[in-house]
């Protein structure tokens, strides 16, 4: 292939250029198709193509997505080199409002022939821009990049404007109907709609000034015009070399040892003050400029055939559309490296960057992306436990500690904003999701979020190691009905004010910067479309002021996937006028920049409500610092994946394993045990990782271990450290239980064995790709436990490593011990078999229920009192290898009334023989509850202590009644006085129990939130 060459336009026409990378990445193996049908953007016919179709993708059940037939112009995903030449033009004598009328006229004639299949050397053509009557200086730079032309340097301001001043929201029934058969206007007939002719194209662009806004910006006495400027460049553009194949990025930095950082603030920034330059940021911006602001675009769209940033693609982006935002990994979308390291993806980010801060708006991008367990993403970085393990630690410390240092790693990538903490209650535990959150109890879940955004933001407005969190996914994302992914939700007002809503109003008390609306429907209705749910109960009742982002592709998929909008212009009518929403995810087309143009040109969206979401989102960009200095800071390079990083990793997954069973004391296991190890989750790391690891989806089986290049560790090799004994293994069965292997030489091995240890567990999965239809583990890995006991007749130890409480069936009852590990992330090898072997006294306790049968899969501890409770295992269950006692139950008075708390106290011995970390939890039962059934038990408060052998310690928590407050059937939060029973570690300790009477006023109301 010869070839091509392209010269550099100014301003807007730079998109001439958009063909190297507008084609979406469906060939890429890790593309996240699995989420929506993908389109392609229909923006080649003007400049000599014929339009590209919108391909077609078939769904497997392997949930992979087949690219089929469709036509593709040769070289469409051309890679991209440095223009020779760079064009910037900056308004240097800003007015910024009104925007001046009758617009500028652009007019701009190609040579280029229809027939080319690639932009060739030559002469493109002449462009001319003329004003009528200027009112702004434009300064042209030819060359090299002038320095610094991106400022805004944003100082402080000591005046603020709340964003929802900026627009009140008209009454939904007062809102205008939409009917897209009778407007006046077609997506055809936009102005800025180029038309063409056969051999020669004239293309006529209507556009608003091309402002950009900048503090500093220096003051032109005279106002000229664009001059005539003829170009004729030859940059060279390659072919396309590259065979798809990822490889490993050995740019990684070596990790220092140890660093300092700042602490949380005690009074942590909030968002929900607009600061007036701000204000006067937005006034300065034109319509399409503002909508672009509330666009975000997956980083596939700016990646070349040679898995390289193809700055053409980003000029188009941010030149054309003016795209505020940029979210997730090259990774993930067909960049040449599985794994980026903060060096290399640092580069990536600043690139675009520069791009942003030098061209369109001149306003910086902020960067998404998913560091919900770490910087997941960053080659190096530490992946910590996951939601789930860190909610059984029972000790926040855990998720502030993985939040901070997720934070730093991130933003040693350039990456700004990450999406987390995910504040979903843990239900129906069918549901692939249940790992990435904190489980099944408002309280836990709401100690961790807060814990959780102290750790990602401490003092995010001023610390730039900090990032923004997001909170998500709001609401009620935890219970789809069948189990699957973003199905259908049926949850009554009441339920989900009292056991979903809080770990999201803990997030807002927190000052989360981000909110992220869920995927899916409850009781029929997309939650991306819901007055309801996304301005009255989030804005207007919750109090949150920050900003709001939709999760992937979600206002389309009202039109694609859930059947509530017509398409996907009214799809984006109804998030915009009936939610809050501030940014669409959009993230593969200008579907929504060209919908909301439409929307708001005809009258049917306001400007003014846009302008109170862009308010939000350059106010998030202020502070955050990205005005001030919009590039990664290359020193944060050397931490990621520092000793310190890993020791706060291990200990995490130290103080979340889980002791579910220990028939006669067969754990610990000594050093003189010879023990065989069976299964396939102890020899491999990835597993231990699960999803959102290295990729969405985990590392693929062709990567393996090997993606880690060393920066982790398996079971084995922690029993190989523990013992300094290389141990005897054998897989058994894989990890999809597809067959047994070796049965016969395993059973031989466990009759010489003292012991035997077998490892089962999941593969990797996220999100719709995880859906299974039955709890149970694979019938093989069952079956592998089964063989081995009749064979040998050995004490079994079972060691889970899984995402969801995966059901056993009579492995429960075979085993002697039973340990899980949830997925403790990339250096859970260790800590695992330091647990084996009883350097560590496991303290981890359940987070959830864990089911017996398939008809458990979404009991919870709160459910009815009246309801069967019989799980496997209880929430808040645990054991450790010493004799821990309770006793001494006391109350400070048996009446417990509104606004007279009383003191329940507990004493607790460790008899021995080892060092214990205990995990108390204080639950409450009421007798009877007038209105709507009492809960099975309620998790109040909870409490981590530390117990040498034969020390006793005085537990204490303080209980009010107003905890006791509940939502009625009228949706009105209320006591119901009652005898109320008390208990501690209910399911590890018996008769523990304090009985009170619940005195209070039933028809007094307790503050909603």
């Amino acid at each position: 292939m010869k070839s091509s060459h392209i010269s550099s336009l100014s301003l807007s026409l730079l998109a001439l250029c958009l063909q190297t990378s507008m084609a979406s990445k469906a060939s890429h193996s890790h593309h996240r198709d699995i989420r929506d049908l993908h389109t392609y953007p229909n923006t080649l016919e003007p400049y000599g193509y014929t339009q590209v179709p919108e391909p077609v993708y078939k769904h497997s059940r392997s949930h992979s997505a087949v690219r089929l037939d469709h036509a593709t112009p040769p070289n469409l995903y051309a890679p991209d080199t440095p223009d020779s030449y760079v064009i910037h033009a900056d308004v240097v004598n800003y007015k910024p409002t009104p925007i001046y009328e009758p617009p500028v006229t652009s007019t701009y004639t190609s040579s280029k022939s229809p027939s080319d299949t690639c932009l060739t050397t030559s002469t493109i053509g002449t462009y001319e821009e003329t004003t009528s009557k200027p009112e702004y200086s434009i300064a042209v730079y030819i060359g090299v990049d002038p320095p610094s032309t991106y400022a805004p340097s944003l100082s402080e301001s000591t005046s603020y404007t709340d964003a929802n001043s900026l627009h009140m929201p008209v009454p939904y029934s007062q809102q205008p109907s939409y009917d897209p058969d009778t407007s006046p206007y077609t997506p055809q007939s936009q102005t800025d709609m180029p038309t063409t002719t056969s051999s020669s194209s004239t293309y006529h662009r209507h556009f608003v000034q091309p402002t950009s806004y900048s503090l500093k910006a220096a003051i032109s006495s005279t106002a000229t015009a664009i001059p005539e400027i003829e170009y004729d460049s030859n940059v060279k553009k390659d072919i396309c070399t590259w065979d798809g194949v990822q490889i490993d990025d050995k740019e990684i930095a070596t990790p220092v040892l140890s660093y300092s950082y700042s602490d949380r603030p005690s009074k942590p920034p909030h968002p929900g003050l607009i600061d007036k330059d701000i204000l006067a940021m937005v006034g300065s911006l034109s319509l399409k400029q503002k909508i672009g602001q509330m666009t975000m675009i997956e980083v596939g769209q700016l990646i070349d055939c040679n898995g390289e940033l193809n700055t053409t693609a980003v000029k188009y982006w941010i030149e054309e559309w003016g795209v505020g935002s940029f979210l997730e990994t090259p990774g993930n979308h067909g960049g040449k490296y599985r794994l980026y390291s903060a060096k290399r993806f640092s580069q990536f980010t600043d690139s675009v960057q520069q791009i942003a801060v030098n061209s369109g708006p001149k306003i910086p991008v902020v960067w998404g992306l998913d560091s919900v367990r770490g910087s997941n993403y960053v080659a190096g970085a530490v992946i910590f436990p996951v939601g789930i393990a860190t909610a059984a630690t029972f000790n926040p410390s855990f998720a502030y500690d993985a939040g901070r240092i997720a934070a730093k790693d991130s933003r040693a990538a350039g990456v700004h904003w990450a999406f987390a903490p995910i504040s979903d209650l843990t239900v129906n535990k069918l549901w692939s999701r249940v790992y990435e959150n904190f489980g099944e109890d408002p309280l836990l879940s709401s100690r961790m979020t807060t814990a959780s955004i102290g750790g990602y933001q401490g003092d995010y407005k001023h610390d730039r190691t900090r990032v923004a969190a997001c909170m998500k996914h709001f609401i009620g994302y935890g219970y789809p009905f069948d189990g699957k992914d973003r199905s259908n939700r049926h949850i009554a007002t009441h339920d989900l004010l009292e056991y979903y809503v809080p770990s999201f109003k803990a997030a807002i008390d927190a000052g989360v910067a981000t909110g992220m609306e869920s995927y899916g429907v409850i009781d029929g209705v997309p939650v991306v479309m819901s007055h309801y749910y996304l301005q009255t109960l989030l804005r207007e009742q919750l109090g949150f002021k920050g900003m709001l982002v939709t999760d992937w592709g979600e206002i389309n998929s009202q039109a694609s996937t859930y059947f509530t909008a017509r398409d996907t212009e009214q799809a984006t009518w109804a998030t915009i006028n009936r939610t809050s929403v501030d940014m669409s995810m959009v993230a593969e087309d200008e579907s929504f920049g060209k919908n909301m143009l439409d929307l708001v040109a005809n009258g049917y969206i306001s400007e003014s409500r846009v302008d109170e979401s862009v308010a939000r989102i350059l106010q998030l960009k202020k502070d955050l610092g990205l005005f001030e200095q919009p590039f990664a800071n290359p020193e944060l390079a050397a931490t990621v994946g520092s000793a310190q990083d890993v020791k706060a990793a291990r200990d995490a997954v130290r103080e979340s394993i889980t002791l579910l069973k220990n028939s006669n004391c067969v754990l610990p296991l000594k050093p003189s045990d010879r023990v065989l190890f069976v299964g396939p989750t102890l020899n491999s790391t990835r597993y231990l990782g699960g999803g959102w690891n290295v990729h969405w989806q985990g590392p693929s089986d062709e990567e393996g271990d090997s993606v880690y290049q060393g920066f982790g560790d398996t079971i084995l090799k922690g029993v190989r450290e523990v013992t300094g004994t290389d141990p005897v293994y054998f897989e058994g069965t894989d990890i999809d239980g597809s067959e047994l292997i070796d049965i016969d030489a395993i059973v031989a091995a466990a009759k010489t064995a003292d012991k035997i240890v077998i490892g089962l567990g999941e593969h990797t999965y996220a999100e719709i790709a995880g859906d299974i239809d039955e709890l149970h583990l694979p019938q093989n890995h069952l079956d592998l436990v089964y063989s081995i006991a009749a064979g040998a007749e050995k004490p079994i130890v079972v060691v889970l490593v899984e995402g969801r409480p995966r059901i056993l069936d009579h492995v429960a009852d075979i085993a002697d011990a039973i340990v899980t590990a949830y997925l403790p992330g990339t250096y859970g090898g260790l800590p695992v078999a330091e647990v084996l072997y009883g350097k560590v006294n496991p303290s981890g306790r359940l987070p959830y229920t864990y089911p017996a049968t398939e008809a458990q899969a979404s009991t919870t501890i709160w459910q009815p009192s009246f309801s069967d409770y019989n799980p496997q295992w209880a929430f808040g269950y645990g054991l450790g290898y010493s004799e821990i006692v309770y006793s001494n139950i006391t109350v400070s008075s048996t009446d417990l009334r509104v606004g007279q708390p009383i003191a329940v106290s507990v004493s607790i011995t460790n008899r021995g023989p080892y060092a214990q970390k205990e995990s108390v939890l204080l639950f409450t039962n009421q007798e009877y509850r007038f209105d709507m059934a009492p809960e099975h038990l309620r998790l109040r408060d909870f409490a981590k202590i530390d117990l040498a052998v034969g020390e006793t310690q005085q537990v204490s928590f303080e209980l009010h009644a107003e905890q006791l407050a509940f939502w009625d059937s009228e949706n009105k939060r209320r006591i119901e006085p009652s005898p109320l029973n008390i208990s501690i570690n209910p399911y590890t300790q018996q008769n523990i129990i304090a009985q009170v009477m619940l005195d209070a006023n039933p028809d007094n109301l307790v503050a909603s939130f």
